[in-house]
């Protein structure tokens, strides 16, 4: 039976040592001894044959090398490769969040199938099909209608509120007391987002949410970067809004510490439905790593 030989590095190096050395030593046979010409054609073509055969061994070696570090690289790239992972996510953080599942997905090999939407949609989806592998939420307080269903949840970012204005401000509105006076104010929808919820709690606070119902000056929204395209848009006076959705150039944020005591916590929660233990638990780790917080940090985000 016939054992292929595994050559290593240093054995590539030596056998095409030895290749070079024997065609050296078949020229110099060939040209030292004029008497003797078919001694020196005979130890030539010796060398030769020498020479082919450790020429075929060096290769043979080379490509078992660079198939070994083929194999290894496709390994790491890929170790998770066959797996999958059902995640949602508020629509707000679509941006940083698209991102930070396709690097995982790339680097791992691990299919991220992303559902994007307001928290009550979400929290509807968890209750009803008791599906699902994280939910990555607006704040703490949007997994405690699904607590049952949480195995575990870690914190990522600040979720900072702020209130947006138009740039041109035909307002004039420098703080929430200012709102008393819009005529369309801006907000997410207070039964169903998080932001929402701040806006109503923050106003609600100040004694003038109830004021600004009765005179219709409050439209809702299901998700707060609508909001933040709207002022852009001219569509609106004002608007209470994540810090990160004000990236539009008609959209300014007003330079005040009226919401510095309504800032949230982004939690990355582990579901107990979760399907694939092993991708869960790297994908959790990923999402602690430099690259998953610069990517929201890129996007305006404060690591919490």
């Amino acid at each position: 039976m016939v054992q292929q030989r595994a050559y290593s590095r240093r054995d590539v190096f030596k056998l095409a040592g030895i290749a070079g050395a024997a065609l050296v030593g078949g020229s110099l046979a060939a040209g030292c001894s004029s008497g003797s010409a078919s001694q020196a054609a005979s130890s030539a073509s010796s060398a030769s044959a020498a020479a082919a055969e450790a020429s075929s061994a060096a290769s043979s070696a080379a490509a078992q090398a660079a198939s070994a570090s083929g194999s290894s690289a496709a390994a790491s790239g890929g170790a998770l490769a066959g797996s999958e992972l059902n995640i949602y996510c508020g629509a707000g953080m679509t941006d940083p969040f698209t991102e930070i599942a396709a690097l995982f997905e790339t680097q791992s090999g691990c299919k991220m199938n992303v559902t994007y939407a307001n928290a009550a949609q979400i929290q509807t989806q968890i209750d009803t099909t008791q599906e699902g592998d994280f939910f990555i939420a607006g704040s703490a307080e949007e997994l405690k209608p699904v607590e049952q269903y949480v195995e575990s949840s870690t914190n990522l970012v600040k979720h900072i509120p702020v209130l947006a204005i138009p740039k041109a401000n035909p307002k004039n509105i420098s703080g929430l007391a200012d709102l008393a006076n819009v005529d369309l104010l801006l907000v997410g929808d207070p039964e169903s987002t998080p932001i929402g919820k701040i806006a109503k709690k923050a106003l609600t606070d100040l004694g003038i949410w109830e004021d600004l119902q009765s005179k219709g000056a409050i439209t809702t929204t299901t998700t707060a970067p609508q909001i933040a395209t709207a002022l852009a848009n001219g569509e609106g006076d004002a608007g209470i809004v994540w810090k990160e959705n004000v990236k539009t150039d008609g959209a300014v944020i007003v330079d005040t510490s009226d919401l510095d005591a309504y800032v949230k916590v982004v939690p990355a929660a582990m579901l107990t439905s979760v399907g694939d233990e092993a991708a869960a638990k790297n994908f959790d780790a990923f999402l602690q790593t430099a690259e998953a917080q610069d990517i929201w940090k890129k996007y305006g985000y404060e690591l919490a």
